[in-house]
C-alpha cells in the first residue's frame, strides 16, 4: 500500500533556503507570453526544480498579480525574476552574463530535445513565446540554437506551460543538483 505524504512530511525548504541554495544553470524566459495562469504555472515548475531565474519580456506580467499568485502559489516569491520590455535586451544582458541562449521553437537545422545534452559547466537561457506567434524571429535569430520538442500529433504546438515544464525536466534530469 502506498501513503500519501502529508505536506509537513515532505522536508520542503523556507524561501529563504532556496534563495540561498544551488540553483539548475538554467533561466527561463518568456518572451510575450499573455497568459498571466501561464506565468505563473513557469514559476511553479522553475521553484520546484530550483531554476536560476525567470525573464519576463514585453507584454508578459510581472509579479505581484493575483491571477500569477492563483497558480503559482508562492513560487513568485522563491523564484527569482526580472523584467526587460524588450526580449532582445534581456537576450544582451544573459549574454553578458555568460549565458547560452535557445530558443524553443520549430525552426529549420532547430535540434530534438533528445538529442541534445546540456554541458554542466555551462549556464543556459530557454526562451519560451507567445502562444499563438512563438518566440520572436529576431529572438531566434539572436539565440545560438533552437531546440525543438518532438511532437506526433495533429496539433503544431503545445501550452507553453507545458512546454516550459519538459524543457525545465530535460535540464534538471540531465544536469542533476
Amino acid at each position: 500500500m502506498y501513503r500519501k505524504l502529508k505536506i509537513t512530511e515532505m522536508g520542503r525548504m523556507s524561501v529563504d533556503e532556496f534563495h540561498e541554495a544551488e540553483k539548475l544553470p538554467l533561466v527561463v524566459v518568456l518572451d510575450g507570453v499573455r497568459s498571466l495562469y501561464n506565468v505563473g504555472s513557469v514559476f511553479r515548475t522553475s521553484d520546484a526544480f530550483r531554476v536560476a531565474g525567470v525573464v519576463l519580456c514585453g507584454i508578459t506580467a510581472t509579479p505581484p498579480n493575483a491571477e500569477i499568485h492563483k497558480t503559482a502559489l508562492g513560487a513568485e516569491d522563491s523564484v527569482s525574476w526580472k523584467y526587460y520590455a524588450d526580449t532582445m535586451e534581456a537576450a544582451a544582458w544573459l549574454r553578458s552574463e555568460g549565458y547560452t541562449l535557445l530558443a524553443i521553437e520549430q525552426c529549420e537545422g532547430s535540434t530534438m530535445l533528445q538529442d541534445f545534452d546540456p554541458e554542466p559547466d555551462k549556464k543556459y537561457a530557454v526562451v519560451l513565446g507567445n502562444e499563438v506567434k512563438g518566440v520572436q524571429q529576431q529572438v531566434v535569430d539572436a539565440c545560438d540554437a533552437c531546440l525543438e520538442i518532438p511532437q506526433f500529433g495533429t496539433k503544431h504546438s503545445m501550452n507553453v506551460s507545458v512546454t516550459a515544464g519538459i524543457i525545465i525536466w530535460h535540464f534538471a534530469s540531465r544536469l542533476k543538483l
